[in-house]
């Protein structure tokens, strides 16, 4: 395995690899890594000649007041992770190779990024966007990895490749979740016993909708929110969202027809939290 900090020696690299016919899948981190990553590089492992991981902190994706400087980075944990996994390639480049002084280009898939997340983390996805579109000029890969935790993020990027013409195959692989039903996150470390415990309203509250619109034949998003919100208020600090939308547009959903996603993100404590699942 290779650990590369440089941009233009790991395009070398790619290069490389790609006059000899192989396939690159790439599974872009930010580190911290459990088992929901785990799971993309895995994935792509058994779909590709070389697997290249990136783990980079993205500070584009940050607001002013959101965890950047405390966001975990247990970079020799991961490396030990990625290598265990088959991972060939580790890309951890330092921000100022990233974003050097004067940069000023960035990409905003309109509308989807004003939506859900959108709303609340003013500029995130503009973040996103540009750092995944960063970095599929640097890795070049055939197949890009992405959880369905983050399913804005997962639509937002499928749209930016359509779009701009990216020669990369998206591939959005299931939610992992803890045994109690905890959606896997980084950010799980922030939470206490007692706001972990807490948290998992989040799962249930998808699950108890899920069964709504499956066994009891419920189809109004407004009844089924409600539903929602009764088991997540009492759990949670603050909620930004819950939402019912179409699964494929994003569109909002008044009446359920077709599939869906149905996705929350709160607070429990000072930790913001997202989970979601499709119908």
């Amino acid at each position: 395995m290779r650990i590369f900090t440089n941009p233009a020696k790991l395009q070398n690299y790619i290069k490389n690899i790609k006059l000899k016919d192989k396939t690159v899948g790439f599974v872009p981190t930010m580190g911290a890594l459990h088992q929901g990553h785990i799971s993309l590089i895995r994935r792509a492992r058994k779909e590709n000649d070389i697997v290249a991981v990136s783990i980079f902190v993205n500070p584009s994706q940050f607001g002013p007041n959101e965890d950047l400087k405390k966001y975990p980075r247990p970079f020799e944990k991961d490396v030990k992770s990625c290598k265990s996994e088959g991972a060939d390639v580790i890309f951890a480049p330092p921000p100022k190779d990233m974003y050097p002084e004067n940069y000023l280009t960035y990409i905003t898939v309109e509308k989807l990024s004003a939506l859900m997340c959108g709303k609340f983390r003013h500029g995130h996805f503009r973040g996103v966007a540009t750092i995944v579109a960063k970095l599929f000029n640097i890795v070049q890969p055939d197949r890009a990895y992405f959880g369905l935790k983050d399913f804005q993020q997962s639509v937002i990027i499928k749209k930016m490749v359509t779009d701009l013409n990216f020669p990369v195959k998206i591939i959005v692989c299931p939610l992992v979740r803890e045994k109690d039903g905890l959606a896997l996150s980084s950010r799980n470390v922030y939470l206490s016993c007692e706001e972990r415990k807490r948290a998992l309203s989040l799962s249930r509250s998808l699950q108890n909708a899920k069964n709504l619109i499956e066994y009891k034949n419920v189809k109004s998003a407004k009844k089924i929110i409600s539903e929602m919100k009764k088991m997540i208020l009492p759990n949670t600090d603050k909620i930004d969202y819950i939402e019912i939308r179409d699964a494929e547009t994003l569109e909002e959903i008044k009446y359920i027809k077709k599939k869906v996603v149905i996705a929350v993100a709160v607070f429990v404590g000072k930790t913001r939290l997202i989970d979601n699942i499709v119908v």
